[in-house]
């Protein structure tokens, strides 16, 4: 089964100005219309990697729901999972500044209450042979449950990311069962009721390590856009792993990028830090191009040995 990858699918609509961006007032600009969604862009990144994940998922029964489900098996994702239901992916629209940065959005959040009845149906198949599992931890509250119910049956590691962090916040008890939890810097001052955006890496970084051992979170990455990113871990290894300079297009997509980055390297046998720069090798790819898709690499690239 490679990386299971768990959550919803988002039709992306996106506004890019022409000239000099104002705010509050009529921009001329270009609108485009791509597929998303955190976990549809991390199984796409990780499919880019030359890996074989599985995506567990829902879309809706139009021609852009079946335009996901064939992107996706182009880049050879196990789409065997992916159900058609109604009002089954979500919408995001984001006007975005001349820096490439998101300024304004708006999310219409799907129904995913359909993946409870296809993991009792299907959960021992997905996750007996996995290789690891890769969610977001504000999707429906029982599907979290029933999947650290399935990682501690089959003894799999658990990682989470996160599009809402007014839900995750409801949900410490969950960090505490997973192995790792990346967010980036504004998410993580919500989580922890504090105020980070000041903090040089280095300070974001000690102050990480104490939240993680008060928190009793197994280990927490934090990105930091053009300061890169830092991890603490319980058993008190910690850093900071700077950013790639590159020509930023757009951000969108980033911190998927980096996430799917920690994943494969935690999921085949890379340290914390060397996970990070993978994290941060595929965000830089994305940000760079005006598609923000991540190009293909090989898993050798990243010094990965994995049967395929």
């Amino acid at each position: 089964m490679g990386i299971v990858v768990i959550g919803a699918v988002f039709v992306d609509i996106k506004g890019y100005p022409l000239s000099t961006y104002i705010p509050g007032g009529r921009n001329a600009g270009r609108v485009e219309q791509v597929h998303g969604g955190v976990s549809r862009n991390v199984v796409e990144d990780i499919a880019n990697v030359e890996l074989r994940p599985t995506f567990v998922s829902l879309v809706d029964d139009s021609g852009t729901g079946r335009d996901v489900i064939r992107k996706l098996e182009a880049h050879k994702v196990n789409t065997q999972y992916i159900r058609t239901v109604p009002d089954g992916m979500g919408t995001w629209l984001a006007i975005f500044d001349n820096d490439g940065d998101v300024c304004a959005a708006i999310s219409k959040r799907p129904d995913t209450t359909p993946l409870i009845a296809l993991l009792q149906e299907e959960g021992d198949e997905i996750f007996a042979d996995c290789d690891s599992i890769a969610l977001e931890i504000d999707i429906e509250k029982e599907t979290v449950k029933q999947t650290l119910r399935y990682a501690q049956k089959y003894g799999k590691k658990v990682f989470a990311a996160v599009s809402n962090m007014s839900i995750a916040m409801k949900r410490r008890d969950f960090l505490q069962q997973i192995d790792c939890f990346v967010c980036n810097q504004q998410e993580a001052g919500l989580l922890f009721s504090d105020n980070y955006v000041q903090l040089s890496p280095e300070e974001m970084c000690r102050v990480l390590a104490a939240n993680v051992r008060s928190a009793n979170i197994p280990c927490m990455v934090v990105t930091m856009g053009g300061q890169g990113a830092v991890y603490a871990c319980a058993d008190g290894e910690c850093g900071v792993v700077p950013a790639k300079t590159v020509d930023v297009k757009d951000t969108t997509g980033a911190g998927d990028a980096f996430f799917a980055g920690v994943v494969i390297g935690q999921t085949y046998g890379k340290t914390m830090r060397e996970s990070c720069e993978i994290g941060s090798r595929l965000a830089a790819s994305v940000i760079c191009t005006a598609e923000n898709v991540c190009p293909r690499f090989r898993p050798q690239e990243f010094g990965l040995e994995v049967e395929i």
